[in-house]
């Protein structure tokens, strides 16, 4: 079984690449730009570059899903680099290319607010896909590059799912079902997502989950069997949302960016400014084993839990990355 943990952004370390293998994460995709211009997002390479050149026996740069199998024989673990938001391709869609054949896998084609392609899930008016966007989503599928509405809205995400020639996914988010969250997924996406043939990553962000940090492993695999119920086992997996070690002030350029003067406190308020913690069964990567154990225990098999813990991210990867001219 493979391991593939679809969202992360940490304050990569030595220590975290060595839980990623003591914790059997085959693969990790990793954000490498929320709005970061092209250039300060090549520079965000250039750190991983050198990350891969200090722990070569720890990590190294994933491109496919055969690299997701290399990893698991050689005990290592494969980054996937994706975007949090367009900002990296700026008003350029020839940067589409560019930024594939730079290792980029996944991009969100909004983060909270409104860009050049759709609008993001804390505006007031859901414009949808713009002109742009349709040329972005088009040029995507052509290179292998994955259409991710994490942090989009409703219309721009149904509308992305029905432009959109590959299925496209939905990397850190949770049903709006099980807890109502800005992000979280009504069941009309979820159901068009699926039918699509697009994937759900199960998001272990504290404020997008029932109880919040006190939210149990009980209840987080119940949602997910849920889930499972309605979306079909093999159209979800994990996209924990870890953001391990990082300074609360990580969370105020995640959400103010350079576009704002004021403190963007999302859904919440100023106490929830910084991260909050984690449920205590998933502290980072080592605890892998405890979601596991406890899709076990909601009487999934074991084939729809080992798709959950990875093999859907797989097929997904196998299907999704592949040049079409």
């Amino acid at each position: 079984m493979h391991r593939v943990d679809n969202l992360q952004y940490s304050s990569w370390s030595e220590d975290i690449f060595r839980q990623m293998r003591e914790g059997g994460v085959d693969a990790v995709h990793a954000t490498i730009a929320y709005h970061e211009t092209f250039r300060e997002m090549v520079a965000r390479i250039e750190e991983w570059n050198h990350r891969f050149e200090r722990f070569p026996e720890l990590i190294f740069p994933g491109l496919d899903g055969d690299d997701v199998r290399r990893a698991k024989w050689e005990g290592r673990t494969a980054i996937f680099f994706g975007f949090q938001n367009p900002s990296p391709i700026e008003d350029d869609i020839g940067l589409v290319e560019v930024c594939h054949t730079l290792g980029v896998r996944f991009m969100q084609l909004s983060y909270n607010n409104q860009s050049l392609l759709a609008t993001g899930c804390y505006e007031a008016e859901d414009a949808g896909i713009t002109r742009m966007g349709r040329q972005v989503i088009r040029e995507m599928n052509r290179v292998g590059m994955v259409i991710d509405m994490s942090h989009s809205a409703e219309r721009s995400t149904l509308e992305a799912i029905e432009i959109s020639e590959r299925p496209i996914a939905i990397t850190h988010a949770n049903p709006a079902f099980w807890h109502p969250a800005l992000r979280n997924k009504s069941d009309r996406v979820l159901t068009a997502l699926a039918q699509s043939g697009g994937m759900l990553g199960f998001s272990l962000y504290p404020h997008h989950l029932k109880g919040k940090s006190h939210c149990t492993l009980e209840s987080f695999c119940e949602m997910v069997a849920r889930t499972a119920e309605t979306m079909g086992p093999e159209r979800i997996g994990i996209g924990s949302d870890l953001c391990q070690n990082q300074p609360d002030s990580v969370v105020e350029w995640m959400r103010t960016g350079r576009w704002s003067k004021d403190t963007d406190y999302g859904e919440g308020s100023a106490s929830d400014a910084g991260f909050p913690p984690m449920p205590e069964w998933f502290k980072d990567n080592r605890d892998f084993g405890n979601i596991e154990a406890g899709l076990r225990a909601t009487g999934l098999s074991d084939a729809e839990v080992a798709g959950i813990m990875g093999e859907n991210w797989l097929a997904f990867y196998d299907k999704s990355f592949e040049r079409l001219s």
